[in-house]
């Protein structure tokens, strides 16, 4: 069975950088995008960050403003989401998915009921606070 891992999260003030990680097993990891989503509290799961599975693809949705950079490292079957510049507003679980293929299935500003068709693999979350 196909597993995925997020961790990394926490309480760090504002400003401040996590980085978060997304561990894989149970598949040839790099075959697949990987696409990073977050909820916040009362609200709708969002796209952040996906990468293809070469690496060489990258996208962002426009409130990361610079400020995240997606990685991965195949031969450790890991991705990564390094966010700096963090804001309270990021305040929220983060979720690893894995892409049904090798590419993002990305649309900006994609809807939770459209976004989640592209994916079918999922990590259990990673809570990041991020305290003013």
């Amino acid at each position: 069975d196909v597993q995925l891992q997020a961790f990394g999260g926490g309480l760090v003030q504002d400003g401040g950088s996590l980085r978060l990680s997304c561990t894989a097993s149970g598949l040839i990891f790099d075959d697949y995008a990987i696409t990073w989503f977050r909820q916040a509290p009362g609200k709708e799961r969002v796209q952040v960050s996906c990468i293809s599975n070469s690496g060489v693809n990258r996208y962002y949705e426009d409130f990361v403003n610079g400020r995240f950079t997606v990685s991965r490292d195949n031969g450790k079957n890991t991705a990564y989401l390094q966010m700096d510049s963090l804001k309270p507003e990021d305040t929220a679980v983060y979720y690893c998915a894995k892409a049904r293929t090798f590419n993002c299935p990305w649309v900006y500003g994609s809807s939770w009921s459209s976004s989640r068709l592209g994916y079918d693999s999922w990590g259990q979350g990673t809570l990041v606070t991020v305290s003013s």
